[in-house]
């Protein structure tokens, strides 16, 4: 005679796989609030689906439907027919926020990541991107330059807790290069926070343009110059005091972050420290979610990065030279810090 195992409330459901393969309805609406400006129009005090749709453009159907909708998936609430930000939305997609990301849907949901992702069964049958630009030592500008001006937001508490980890409020003289450094928030922000930090900055030429603009808006365009060109064949210069990596060696290999890092050591002085931002998962792969996940995402974009725990960057850093690797959590943030010392 059978036996049971279990009551109805556990046994499996559909809803999580009917909820992933729908997942995309969810991206698109929170993509369509953030253009049409619902967020900023409710918290400027609209608050019904026609006085929204009034400052928005839109026809007031399609506002509430969409209004609607973004308040099942927990963007909006609503009470009595009345819209209201919740604490998140009102912090992050209204446009008056200081801490407004918005913008950051232009690189997360650009045409060339969406394509990859499309293709992911080919990338996995390939092991490898499926896509046109997988080979991150080649310029692809349209993708870089969306990426420096759309990730700012999301810089500042990482810059601010990169500046307190290097003591930049010291006001000593410091020698920083920022390789990689898209947007240059990171290397900006130590810069305005020691009057005596100057910065160098290595990117390819067009997506320097970006962040000399942002130099010059911070008031630090005197101490801040720029490499362009590949950081695995330009010439980095010498004596720096610190080095940034922020978010980039994910893109190789580890031969290839190996090589890179015997080029950062050999810029560094004697004591200088690389300072490395990544997403580090645990050791068993699958945790924490957000930083295990992004191996998927090098996966579809790249020909062979990934998401490297902490003892596979202990073993390049000492590989390259350096004398020890310690690891730093960033509050609130899924990224974590690595710091390697000459």
């Amino acid at each position: 005679m059978p036996v049971a195992t279990g009551t109805q409330a556990n046994r499996p459901t559909p809803e999580r796989i009917f909820n992933a393969l729908s997942a995309h309805q969810q991206t698109a609406a929170l993509r369509a609030g953030i253009e049409l400006g619902v967020f900023t129009a409710v918290g400027e005090g609209a608050r019904s689906s026609s006085a929204v749709a009034a400052k928005t453009g839109a026809s007031e159907r399609g506002v509430r439907i969409l209004c609607d909708y973004l308040t099942v998936h927990g963007f909006l609430l609503k009470e009595n027919g009345q819209y209201a930000l919740t604490p998140e939305s009102a912090t992050f997609l209204n446009r008056h926020s200081p801490a407004y990301m918005g913008g950051v849907a232009g690189f997360l949901l650009n045409d060339e990541l969406l394509r990859n992702f499309r293709a992911l069964t080919d990338a996995v049958r390939k092991g490898t991107s499926a896509g046109e630009h997988g080979d991150n030592e080649k310029p692809n500008d349209d993708a870089w330059i969306a990426f420096a001006k759309s990730m700012v937001p999301l810089t500042v508490p990482i810059a601010a807790y990169l500046s307190e980890l290097t003591s930049m409020a010291s006001a000593r003289d410091c020698k920083i290069l920022d390789i990689a450094a898209g947007h240059g928030m990171y290397g900006i922000t130590l810069a305005k926070n020691n009057p005596n930090a100057r910065v160098t900055a290595l990117d390819w030429p067009n997506v320097l343009q970006v962040a000399e603009e942002n130099a010059r808006a911070a008031g630090v365009a005197e101490r801040y110059t720029v490499i362009s060109g590949n950081a695995l064949a330009v010439e980095l210069g010498s004596g720096y005091d610190y080095v940034l990596l922020t978010n980039f060696l994910h893109h190789f290999n580890p031969e290839t972050c190996e090589k890179l890092l015997k080029r950062v050591h050999a810029a560094l002085k004697p004591g200088g420290k690389a300072i490395t931002l990544e997403f580090v998962p645990n050791e068993d792969r699958v945790s924490p979610p957000m930083a295990a996940g992004f191996s998927l995402i090098m996966l579809v974009n790249t020909n062979d990065g990934d998401a490297y725990t902490r003892a596979e960057y202990e073993k390049m850093f000492r590989n390259a030279g350096f004398r020890a690797t310690t690891l730093h959590a960033v509050a609130e943030m899924p990224q974590q810090v690595l710091i390697s010392e000459k």
